[in-house]
């Protein structure tokens, strides 16, 4: 079973945005797997809170204009 975890700051993206993530995704992998893998493949999209991760050293918290707007 193809499995994609994707890990992205909370709020930054729609909810549109997270299911054309999932559909490309998954059109991605039919292409290497074939279409026999498109009921198999498992998308998660797992949002880490502000302060739950750093970058550079530093806690990282998403500046509101990259913020997605549903």
């Amino acid at each position: 079973m193809p499995f994609v975890n994707y890990k992205t700051p909370e709020g930054a993206l729609s909810k549109a945005q997270k299911e054309e993530l999932v559909h490309r995704t998954t059109d991605m992998l039919v292409e290497y797997f074939s279409e026999a893998a498109r009921p198999h493949t498992m998308v998660l999209i797992e949002e880490v809170p502000d302060g739950g991760y750093g970058r550079a050293d530093e806690v990282f918290v998403i500046p509101d204009a990259y913020r997605a707007r549903d």
